[in-house]
């Protein structure tokens, strides 16, 4: 839940994902939940010709744990709000 409020302000922006399996997909983020599992719209695959069965989707789910890499437009990087959404995770791990 650490990047749980950084996703919520992508909602409404082109993002791009690497997936565990190598998929590659950029699309339209539309909705985001605390487990970062993503619904995209209008997406485009990389390297279409290797996942042929994506030819025709317009749309998708992806879960989070499924993952590997997001990749965001530079100005929509928000460097205060992440720092500080880290230092409260590692402070509530410190009382624990």
């Amino acid at each position: 839940m650490i990047f749980y409020q950084l996703f919520k302000k992508l909602v409404g922006k082109v993002i791009t994902v690497e997936l565990k399996n190598d998929l590659i997909i950029t699309g339209l983020l539309e909705k985001v939940d605390q487990y970062i599992n993503l619904q995209f719209a209008n997406i485009k695959i990389f390297e279409p010709e290797n996942h042929p069965q994506f030819a025709s989707t317009e749309s998708c789910f992806i879960r989070g744990k499924s993952i590997r890499y997001v990749f965001l437009p530079e100005n929509t990087i928000d460097n205060e709000l992440i720092q500080e959404s880290t230092k409260e995770y590692h402070e509530k791990r410190k009382q624990n």
